[in-house]
């Protein structure tokens, strides 16, 4: 038996526009395999196949701390005729859900933030009577929870609140092991950095915060920082470009280089105050949302703006898949589903509402987060509700 094994990259630019510093690349797999039998039957049989295998990969040009750097990941399913449907709501919480996290390591867990002052964990059963159950409700703010994050590991999670402090707690047993003070004035967002050791907070007293996990502040971001209301921080999961994103009410996306604190780009082009700001799971792109309806895409590697999605609502929330090209976005009016390799609107998702009364009103998204296998998007609303949306095949 004879093998011979050939590979060979070959990078297209079709869709650079919108995945910069991503390698799109046709694995061309030619594989011989020559067979020279001889049967005992005095029958000789040769045989020569020829496979051509053509796979479109979407690889990476970055690798995700878990895996070894040398392995390519793919980050991206192809487009397929999917849609999500409404699969179960979750109950528990007084007040407008203002945000989700979900975790990697323990997929049957999801953690609401809420206007009530506590967050609830939730165990997720999926079944279609009772989609889940809240495990424990965590309190100890005063005021509203604004945000909250669950570490890469799983054990632990932060809240950020209008009591103007942030709360590190250990979701085995719900205590608080940390309170973050030093913040004057509401907090309104808080990410952990990729390997947990960071923290960073942003708040209505315009200053960006970064912390250790021992509850330390150990600098406080204003040189050429925000002019008014930091609404949303987040650490970039790309160990090779570590930077931390916020965006404000001053309608500016500012990129921060993690090691000197120090301004990298600012992103103008809103014109309204900005709610919301995500980076997509490669730390490749950043998309931001608020007041304007406009979603805005930049480029993280290269700092520069790429395009922009039309919401035609106020954004008050924003999610990349972590397995499809999409973007979703939670409007004052709907969730929306852009398709990033289409660069279209292809869903739009509003759950059924019936109007009790004169001043009854529709429910609005205020927050997203997607299952780590990207088959469920929760969604929290201003009826105090979780909505969970499924992936699945069209019909």
């Amino acid at each position: 038996m004879v093998m011979k094994l050939s590979l060979k990259l070959r990078p297209t630019n079709d869709t650079a526009d919108f995945l910069p510093r991503t390698i799109h690349a046709y694995l061309i797999l030619n594989l011989h395999l020559n067979l020279n039998l001889n049967l005992n039957l005095n029958l000789n049989l040769n045989l020569n196949l020829h496979l051509n295998l053509h796979l479109h990969l979407h690889l990476a040009s970055t690798t995700p701390i878990s895996r070894k750097p040398e392995s390519a990941t793919i980050l991206y399913l192809p487009s397929m005729a999917e849609q999500l449907v409404m699969r179960g709501t979750l109950e528990g919480h007084s007040g407008w859900v203002t945000s989700l996290a979900t975790s990697l390591e323990n997929p049957n867990m999801l953690l609401s933030g809420s206007r009530d002052k506590t967050l609830i964990i939730w165990n997720l059963t999926r079944d279609d009577a009772h989609y889940g159950y809240p495990k424990r409700s965590l309190h100890g703010h005063s005021h509203i929870v604004s945000d909250c994050v669950i570490s890469s590991d799983g054990a632990y999670a932060l809240s950020a609140s209008w009591d103007k402090t942030l709360r590190l707690w250990e979701l085995a047993t719900g205590v608080t092991t940390r309170r973050f003070v030093g913040h004057t004035n509401d907090v309104l967002s808080v990410s952990f950095s990729a390997d947990n050791r960071q923290i960073v907070s942003g708040s209505r007293d315009r200053t960006i915060k970064l912390w250790n996990t021992l509850g330390d502040c150990k600098f406080t971001i204003t040189d050429k920082g925000h002019t008014e209301w930091v609404s949303c921080v987040r650490f970039s999961p790309n160990p090779q470009n570590p930077v931390i994103v916020s965006a404000g009410w001053d309608k500016l996306v500012k990129v921060w280089e993690l090691a000197s604190c120090r301004i990298q780009t600012d992103h103008i082009g809103h014109t309204g105050y900005i709610n919301t700001v995500t980076i997509s799971p490669d730390g490749s792109l950043c998309a931001s949302g608020g007041k304007d309806g406009t979603t805005m895409l930049w480029d993280l590697n290269e700092s520069k703006h790429l395009y922009s999605l039309t919401a035609g609502d106020e954004i008050h929330a924003l999610v990349f898949s972590p397995n499809r090209y999409w973007l979703c976005a939670a409007t004052s009016s709907s969730i929306i589903i852009f398709d990033l390799e289409k660069k279209s609107k292809v869903d739009e998702l509003k759950p059924d509402y019936t109007a009790v009364g004169k001043k009854s009103r529709e429910p609005e998204c205020v927050s997203l987060a997607w299952s780590a296998d990207g088959q469920t998007l929760f969604a929290g609303y201003t009826d105090n509700l979780i909505r969970a949306w499924g992936v699945m095949s069209r019909q």
